[in-house]
């Protein structure tokens, strides 16, 4: 049986919404919700959604009281192992299932299998620490062999050729990765790969595979390397970037303009993705190599991992009532304040429609 019961701390939905706040919120703010009358729906998984689900817990929650939502952000990996398990209502994780996951998940889905929904994206920001350089341009070949440790001075001809305005020091270059397994690794690792093949070699997966260089534990481990000393470079999350006012990359796709990190260029991104999944699953697969103008190449997004059919009768009507929000505008368009991208309405379309035959 399904249980709201999450351990960790972190969690999401706990406690949040009751008594006075709960009773005194307008409900207005969601109009055109469809509330479920009462249900418990637990879910686990990838940590980078995590404030994305904090603030649709409690938007949700304030709107529909009958209905109680909990999100512990144990990692994508632990995420969809709770769901295999038939432990959660649903998942979050920053890759798709791979085909032995979702064989396993027949066990739980009766009838049925897991499937993925896209449900929030962002950008990867490549943060740097160079003195008086500002708006630093780069390419996918160009970062490659920044953290393959085959760029190893900031002046390089290679980072000369893309800044030819900048002042460039002869300053070592210090690459910083994660030392933990990620998605954020797994999903740079796949712009390299898919962007700069001939260079990046490595299979694309959570854990790091580049030569040399530091790492540090979680992406505010390597925000904090970053910002530690001249001349590092690192990966993450936008928003830790805008927190800690670390200057970012932007980067040459071949387009007509080098593009930025920002919550409406990594839409476009997702817009330029194709639906590639096998009947309702909506895996997405990018096109890191095409020079689509004003889409920053380098994105994550959070799937959220549900059964197409055979979801525990307890919980589906307030499951996708909840999911339906997420998708809808209302759970969209504010992503971009807390530095995510908004699905662009021709996917989260899509994802609405599957939703709804969820059973």
């Amino acid at each position: 049986m399904l249980s709201l019961a999450l351990a960790g701390c972190g969690v999401a939905g706990l406690g949040e919404g009751d008594g006075e706040e709960r009773a005194s919120a307008a409900p207005a703010a969601l109009a055109g919700l469809d509330c479920a009358p009462s249900g418990k729906v637990p879910g686990t998984g990838s940590s980078a959604q995590y404030n994305a689900m904090k603030y649709w817990i409690k938007q949700y929650q304030r709107a529909c009281p009958g209905v109680r939502i909990a999100y512990n952000p144990i990692g994508s990996g632990a995420g969809g192992a709770q769901f295999l398990r038939g432990a959660t209502a649903f998942g979050g994780s920053d890759s798709a299932l791979k085909p032995e996951e979702v064989a396993l998940s027949e066990d739980v889905c009766r009838g049925g299998r897991a499937i993925d929904l896209p449900m929030v994206g962002g950008p990867i920001a490549i943060g740097y620490d160079l003195p008086g350089v500002d708006g630093l341009v780069l390419d996918a070949p160009t970062l490659a062999k920044i953290f393959d440790r085959r760029i190893t001075s900031w002046d390089a001809p290679e980072i000369q050729r893309l800044n030819p305005g900048a002042e460039l020091p002869s300053m070592p270059v210090r690459p910083i990765h994660r030392s933990d397994d990620s998605g954020t690794t797994q999903n740079f690792q796949a712009y390299l790969a898919g962007a700069a093949p001939e260079v990046w070699r490595y299979p694309v997966s959570k854990a790091w595979h580049g030569r040399g260089g530091a790492s540090a534990s979680g992406s505010s481990g390597v925000a904090s390397e970053v910002t530690s000393g001249f001349g590092a470079i690192g990966y993450f999350e936008l928003s830790f970037a805008r927190a800690r006012h670390i200057k970012t990359v932007s980067i040459d796709t071949g387009a007509s303009a080098p593009v930025e990190p920002t919550p409406r260029t990594a839409s476009a991104a997702i817009a330029a993705a194709r639906v590639v999944g096998r009947g309702k699953d909506m895996t997405l697969k990018f096109r890191y190599g095409a020079p689509t103008p004003g889409a920053y190449p380098i994105v994550q997004v959070t799937y959220e991992i549900v059964c197409d059919k055979g979801n525990q009768k307890a919980t589906l009507p307030a499951l996708k009532s909840f999911l339906t929000y997420t998708a809808s505008k209302a759970g969209q368009k504010p992503l971009s304040r807390l530095n995510y991208a908004p699905l662009p309405e021709s996917v989260a379309g899509q994802v609405r429609e599957v939703i709804r035959t969820l059973s």
